[in-house]
């Protein structure tokens, strides 16, 4: 079964740190596409930081500098790294895979991704 799990969600002060993980059931796809989005009651699912095969990581301007997205394939296990959280950054979080290599426009848009975990809560209080 193809399955992705996060882990790692919680509450935090603003300017504190969490790390997310995402613990897939098959091998990390070397020559695919993986990504973090995050989601507001009402809002659309925003991607935040992706990774694809060949190329450097795609950050939203709302993360970049900030956020950091990693793999470690012997793990099958994608991260993010957020640093210096604000209290907008609050959101369910979900990782996303898709075998393909996902041409710039769909890096971070949900429409590329064909598998998703279930979501982890990430609160940041001011």
């Amino acid at each position: 079964q193809v399955q992705l799990v996060e882990s790692g969600g919680g509450s935090v002060q603003a300017g504190g740190s969490l790390r997310l993980s995402c613990s897939a059931s098959f091998p990390i796809p070397t020559s695919g596409s993986m990504a973090w989005f995050r989601q507001v009651p009402g809002h659309q699912r925003e991607g935040i930081a992706a990774l694809s095969s060949g190329s450097t990581p795609r950050y939203d301007d709302s993360v970049k500098g900030r956020f950091t997205i990693s793999q470690d394939n012997a793990k099958n296990t994608l991260y993010l790294q957020m640093n210096t959280l604000r209290p907008e950054d609050t959101a369910i979080y979900y990782c996303a895979a898709d075998p393909g290599i996902l041409p710039d426009p769909l890096l971070l848009h949900f429409r590329g991704y064909n598998v998703w975990g279930q979501g982890t809560q990430v609160t940041v209080s001011s």
